[in-house]
């Protein structure tokens, strides 16, 4: 069996080549020359999948070691008796701990306090319900619209949009990038969504740069309907826009969920799906191929200080947002070739980002609710 499988799907010649021959291409680079004699494709977001690149190939399974699947057409898949898979949930820790750090950073920043602060989590899936859990552990009044979610819970908690906007101080996107009614997400950050929002809001998009229209973003920006802004995902990409990224406060290059285990969950539940479908026998041992934490222990002294400032200082040593910032900026040059192409070496040579589970916290003279947030963020205490 051949397996072809893209140059960013993290471990991925170390788990497929235990159940075939696999071929490692540059994402981007993927063609149906590639595919002419393969079993099987596994890829990430920069591979579009679609009935052209798959004509007249063998393959018999696609497996997207990512979350999001608007990469995969699947209607196109389907309806070649193609098997395919994604991973759902594989990097929802992640990006809410990406979120963590963009918060306490913009706290230090603009000098305001989380703690009290309502929070507006617009899609409560996999990452969003691991958001609103952070957000509840740093003390902030969480505030949830998710209408797919409520219609099949009947859940009380779950709000209009226009609720959530008017009454949220900061506003953050989760949501996938759906197109079709009844609960299109493509543009929902429009003129009319910023209208609503609450006067000198933040706004965060850290889901899929589709769902913003970024023009009227940008008119919020201005006029100061929205004060502070956090993005890491743009619209187009790679070749991302420089007025946006110069409007923006924090700016990273789509790399929220691109935690080591955010990306090694994404090859595990692929690895599986393939065994399953191929009928092969496991032996991969991921556990073997586990690194060693960069930061296994962190020690402050938390003798005096406000809380949140020293957890800015915990979670800066596991994950300091504020270096993703300035990388992304460094790529801003006028020629649109070079922008795209300094945005995607940024992800593809994206350093290794551990998990907060990895890193034991000892903080010397933390009260107890300071102990109580370190653990409910996830670190071991």
């Amino acid at each position: 069996m051949k397996i072809v499988c893209a140059e960013t799907v993290s471990l991925g010649l170390e788990a497929f080549s235990n159940a075939g021959k696999t071929v490692v291409v540059p994402d981007r680079a993927i063609t149906r020359e590639h595919l002419l004699d393969a079993d099987a494709l596994i890829v990430r977001s920069k591979t579009k999948v679609d009935r052209a690149l798959l004509k007249g190939t063998p393959v018999k399974f696609v497996g997207t070691a990512t979350a999001g699947t608007d990469h995969i057409d699947a209607e196109a898949l389907e309806a070649r008796g193609v098997y395919w898979c994604a991973a759902p949930g594989c990097n929802a820790n992640s990006v809410s701990e990406y979120l963590v750090a963009a918060l306490l950073t913009l706290r230090a920043r603009h000098g305001f306090n989380l703690s009290g602060r309502t929070i507006g989590v617009i899609g409560c899936g996999n990452v969003g319900s691991r958001v609103v859990k952070k957000c509840h552990a740093l003390g902030m009044n969480v505030l949830r619209n998710d209408p797919p979610l409520a219609a099949r819970s009947s859940d009380p908690d779950f709000l209009p949009l226009e609720t959530v906007l008017a009454e949220s101080d900061i506003v953050t996107l989760h949501v996938p990038l759906v197109t079709r009614k009844p609960w299109p997400t493509a543009r929902m950050a429009d003129y009319v969504f910023f209208e609503q929002l609450k006067p000198g809001a933040v706004f965060i998009n850290a889901a899929r740069g589709s769902v913003c229209d970024y023009d009227a973003l940008l008119d919020a920006k201005l006029g100061g309907a929205v004060s502070r802004t956090v993005l890491d995902v743009w619209s187009p990409e790679p070749a991302f826009r420089s007025d946006v990224l110069k409007l923006a406060d924090l700016a990273t290059p789509h790399i929220a969920g691109h935690s080591y285990e955010g990306k090694l969950n994404g090859t595990i539940a692929c690895y599986n799906e393939l065994r399953n479908f191929f009928e092969i026998e496991k032996n991969w041992d991921v556990a073997a191929a586990l690194p060693d934490p960069d930061v296994p222990r962190v020690e402050i002294d938390a003798t005096g200080r406000d809380d949140e400032e020293a957890l800015l200082e915990i979670v800066r040593q596991v994950y300091d947002i504020e270096t993703d910032d300035r990388l992304i900026r460094g790529t801003d040059v006028r020629c649109e070739i070079d922008r795209a192409r300094g945005f995607d070496a940024l992800r593809k040579n994206y350093r290794t980002r551990r998990e907060f589970g990895n890193t034991t916290v000892a903080a010397r003279g933390a009260g107890p609710e300071l102990r109580r947030t370190i653990k409910s963020l996830g670190f071991k205490v």
